[in-house]
């Protein structure tokens, strides 16, 4: 079970993310509260966020028994890094609590649904480490009950077919100064609505001629209550239902009643659906269904540099912008899995992030960070050189096997390391004219080989352009194991033997995005939405692919296999292209933290 109760005083440091101050979400940035839960404490200590002390309440006080939650994406895409905190947040409250959490999937658009889309979603949550309630449950399951309660509303005067053209709608909508306009349907009997109702799912009214509106408060200050459209007709046929429908329900109407439907008590909503909640409890109200669930919203998670707009992700994927949902550039779940993330470092990165209902920004480095944490202590290490120089090491006797751990916790074993008389060294190692305070090889210079001798830089070798294709170098054998006498030597690089390493392609992969909030338009936008220019954001430099050696205990790779490149960063064998006669490693972070979450 996972443990997503914040300790305040862990989270203090966390919310100092960057000198911009910006806002981190955690439960000490809690407003706007209606019911005085802020001081309501687990029995074993730290205070619980404002979600799980109103679910402590209501158990308290045996307003519910058990407790039922729900992770219900709409499978129109693939889930994101968002998704990751309600589906932690969903499961987890479920798990502390010991009650259910269900996953449905609210497939109620299936223009934009695809099965592919489904299993994905599927995947995901297993990944994260979490089993839902039952079998997979499908809003488009309740469509028969929905379609039901639908005539129900009609038959009690809450609902009626407006004939309108949806430019119609909007417009007599009003806006936040102006009231809207009655539709000139909105007193039919409801004799006349429901034949209306009728022609619109036998097929003899066609898409945007008509739909059912609920008949609320066309004045309402909450424009969501200005007679919200209920169903439209979409003649389409679903993924799950086939041909058999040919009007489909809102997505604010099937919701709630879903939930009730399923028992949900307490339905946890992203800050988006606040002021749509006025219309969750107005559909129970009328309705009446068994189940009475209680809808609560938190702030969703937004993350500097990271975009999470499902439309805006798959305009990347629809013009070839990325290789795919799953790119590892991409915050979708999937192509974190690729990238090499772990479910741990994310569960982490989402536990310390907390629960709150004040919108923020958090710093992408705390999220590096928990990925780091995750890897440090489950990486095996290994050497890999990236840009590779040639050395010949022209006094070492004859080729040698050197052993080595695997990792600093010993039980992970150990690894067989060839060194021969050529090696391969990182090019940005060596320097002819080194910079100051460079401590890597110069001519004349000494280093130590990782694991291996000092070295020392004897002869240059340029071809005709007069580019380095070579370095003479000799090792002090006095020096395997041991310091040597009599100087100091500052510098160790990492190598790979030539004849025995491996070739390998390496892809680095750096932000998708080279701006803090990649869905802002740059100033120089036209205002032609057509024009989609948050895309001049996008990060050039986001991809470079390499042509690596690494050593040959790296060959056993398989896809999915994380290990520490020392002195380079965490790598994963890619889940796609990586065979073991052409290995290909995804860098998942390098290894420089600046980020100190306190």
């Amino acid at each position: 079970m996972i443990n997503v109760v914040n300790d305040s005083n862990s989270l203090q440091g966390a919310a100092a993310l960057s000198s911009s101050q910006r806002t981190v979400e955690s439960v000490d940035q809690q407003t706007g509260q209606q019911t005085d839960l802020n001081n309501v404490q687990q029995q074993d200590g730290p205070g619980l966020d404002f979600i799980r002390a109103i679910i402590s309440e209501d158990l308290a006080s045996q307003k519910h028994t058990q407790i039922v939650t729900r992770f219900p994406p709409e499978p129109n895409g693939y889930l994101h890094l968002g998704h990751v905190k309600s589906i932690c947040l969903n499961f987890g409250v479920a798990e502390e609590f010991q009650g259910l959490c269900n996953l449905r999937l609210d497939d109620t658009n299936p223009t934009a649904e695809k099965q592919d889309y489904v299993d994905n979603i599927l995947q995901d949550v297993r990944w994260l480490g979490f089993q839902w309630n039952g079998e997979v449950r499908y809003a488009s399951a309740y469509f028969q009950q929905l379609y039901d309660w639908a005539i129900q509303l009609i038959q009690q005067g809450d609902a009626y077919v407006d004939l309108q053209s949806p430019e119609q709608i909007r417009l007599n909508r009003g806006n936040f100064k102006e009231p809207g306009v009655d539709s000139p349907q909105r007193n039919q009997t409801p004799a006349e609505n429901l034949v209306l109702f009728e022609h619109m799912q036998s097929g003899q009214l066609q898409a945007g001629t008509a739909v059912l509106r609920a008949k609320i408060d066309m004045a309402s200050p909450n424009i969501h209550l200005r007679d919200p459209v209920l169903y439209r007709i979409m003649n389409v046929p679903h993924h799950q239902t086939g041909e058999h429908w040919k009007i489909y329900p809102m997505y604010d109407y099937a919701h709630p009643l879903s939930d009730a439907i399923e028992g949900i008590t307490h339905s946890l909503c992203t800050l988006e659906f606040e002021d749509h909640r006025a219309f969750y409890d107005w559909v129970i109200d009328k309705v009446k269904p068994v189940g009475t669930p209680r809808q609560i919203e938190f702030s969703r998670l937004n993350v500097d540099y990271t975009l999470t707009s499902k439309r805006k992700l798959k305009k990347l994927v629809d013009q070839g912008l990325v290789s795919g949902w799953d790119d590892p550039r991409m915050p979708t779940i999937a192509g974190m899995r690729r990238r090499g993330f772990t479910p741990e470092g994310l569960r982490d990165f989402c536990q310390r992030v907390g629960v709150s209902k004040s919108d923020g920004v958090v710093d992408v480095g705390l999220l590096e960070f928990c990925i780091r944490q995750s890897l440090e202590n489950s990486a095996p290490r290994g050497m890999a050189v990236l840009r590779p120089l040639k050395v010949t090491l022209t006094n070492l006797p004859e080729a040698m096997t050197l052993h080595h751990a695997r990792h600093p916790n010993i039980d992970l074993g150990e690894r067989d390391i060839p060194l021969t008389q050529e090696i391969y060294i990182d090019r940005q190692d060596f320097e002819e004219v080194p910079p100051k305070g460079f401590k890597r090889l110069i001519p004349g210079g000494e280093v130590r080989l990782r694991h291996a001798y000092v070295m020392r830089c004897d002869e240059v070798l340029k071809n005709d352009s007069g580019d380095i294709v070579e370095l003479k170098c000799s090792v002090d054998l006095d020096t395997l194991g041991k310091n040597p006498e009599g100087r100091k030597v500052k510098g160790v690089i990492h190598w790979v033997s030539a004849e025995k390493g491996i070739p390998a392609e390496v892809r680095i992969y750096e932000r998708l995005f080279s701006t803090m909030n990649p869905e802002a338009e740059p100033e120089t936008a036209s205002g032609d939405s057509e024009t989609e220019a948050w895309l001049a954001n996008l990060n050039p430099d986001s991809l470079q692919i390499l042509s690596a050696v690494v050593e040959p205990a790296l060959a056993a790779a398989v896809a999915g296999d994380r290990f520490q490149f020392e002195r380079e960063g965490y790598f994963i064998a890619d889940a796609v292209d990586h065979q073991s006669e052409r290995p290909v490693f995804n860098r998942i972070l390098d290894l420089r933290d600046s980020f100190k979450p306190g």
